[in-house]
């Protein structure tokens, strides 16, 4: 399949999640002062215990950059497109939005009540969310204070650890989808990334809509390479609605795809993404597993970023990394981050707190750091351009370790 090349420039980055009233000042508006690099601390295994005396964290998430130069290339138009729920009958939607044939799961989900829709997807854009709760830092729902609580880390965990087995996709979605390729999904999820810098989103929201894009994936089959654009912004859309106080509006994500989708189509797809994934939404990500580790056990500034940007990378391979649970991931991510910053790897505390032992992570970490070298050649840069900026102790400039240590 081959992108066009035509990109929208400037705007997006106007529309940032602030509130609406202060829109129309967006440009003028001075962008949040970047946080000071932190330099390297001292040993995670010193910061650690350090931590434990303190008896506090300090959240230490940043806002995401918004200077990204282009936009995903609209995708050719197709006069409609067709989606086949699995253990269901072939489902076509014209660009009319009228439904041609369904069956199962699509039919049950069509016959949902408007109201009942509504109410679910404006659940966290409430106007009555004062605009102070918005911070400059990368905040997601489930924040490092609320981690951090020690009484409830081990049930935190457990329930996590449960979830994400119901959650997982499967790994092997896009043989369902003949039109699709992996190098299109690695375009797609990319792209995806670059929004969410545009749109000022957090990291979580990220994570959230490649969970959300890979299990709608799992759960169809044949879709059309001119509605995976369309897939995509949907589940962006819904991650977005779910994680953020002030959500994208629903022309924004029309924009963003160069109009190559109206708002119907939009909605549409969104009604029936929701049923595909039967309304579960409270998804465990990597992004929050790594979080729940860094507050067992601290780090410092430059191996939490560069924690977080591998995790990020592991979004874009759906082999191997789809064969990982994530919370695999979120050690794996973990340790390689440490052991380039402090040469060390998986301390004491997590592996009682999470019963991972070094030679249950090494597969995972040898595929991550094999990821994290091959990096700075990548096509696709969007995620690495993110964590060279300042915000990010632009940890992405790091040089990986050649080798690593034997378990």
């Amino acid at each position: 399949m081959n992108f066009c090349t035509n990109a929208r420039r400037g705007s997006p980055v106007d529309k940032e999640n602030i509130p609406p009233a202060s829109r129309a000042d967006a440009p003028q508006a001075q962008r949040p002062k970047q946080r000071a690099v932190l330099g390297v601390l001292s040993e995670n295994e010193q910061h650690g215990r350090s931590f434990s005396k303190q008896g506090s964290q300090q959240s230490k998430h940043s806002s995401l950059s918004g200077s990204s130069q282009h936009t995903f290339p609209a995708c050719t138009s197709s006069s409609g497109y067709d989606v086949h729920v699995e253990e269901a009958c072939e489902v076509v939607l014209s660009t009319s939005g009228q439904e041609v044939k369904s069956d199962g799961l699509y039919t049950q989900t069509a016959g949902l009540q408007n109201d009942d829709l509504r109410i679910l997807l404006e659940l966290n854009s409430s106007p009555c969310q004062e605009s102070s709760m918005q911070s400059e830092k990368d905040e997601s729902l489930m924040s490092v204070e609320a981690l951090c609580v020690s009484e409830y880390a081990e049930d935190i965990h457990q329930n996590l650890r449960k979830s994400e087995l119901r959650f997982r996709p499967v790994p092997g979605l896009l043989e369902k989808h003949p039109q699709i390729t992996g190098g299109m999904r690695v375009v797609l999820v990319d792209w995806l990334s670059e929004v969410v810098q545009e749109y000022k989103l957090s990291g979580e929201t990220l994570h959230l809509a490649v969970n959300y894009l890979d299990r709608f994936l799992s759960g169809t089959a044949f879709v059309k390479r001119g509605s995976l654009q369309l897939v995509g912004s949907v589940a962006l859309l819904i991650a977005s609605k779910y994680e953020e106080i002030r959500p994208p509006e629903l022309k924004d994500f029309v924009y963003i795809t160069d109009c190559t989708y109206t708002k119907k189509q939009v909605l549409q797809m969104e009604h029936f993404f929701l049923g595909v994934l039967a309304f579960d939404m409270a998804a465990p990500t990597i992004n929050q597993f790594l979080r729940l580790f860094m507050s067992i056990h601290s780090v410092c500034a430059n191996t939490e970023n560069l924690a977080m940007y591998v995790a990020e990378l592991s979004l874009l391979e759906i082999q191997p990394f789809l064969r990982y649970s994530p919370s695999l991931v979120a050690a794996a991510a973990y340790c390689l981050a440490s052991y380039t910053v402090n040469n060390s790897l998986w301390p004491d505390s997590l592996s009682a707190f999470t019963g991972y032992t070094m030679a249950a992570i090494t597969p995972c970490l040898t595929d991550l750091h094999k990821l994290h070298i091959g990096a700075e050649s990548h096509p696709q840069q969007a995620i690495r351009r993110k964590y060279m900026s300042s915000r990010y102790c632009r940890v992405a400039s790091i040089a990986p370790p050649a080798v690593l240590p034997s378990p």
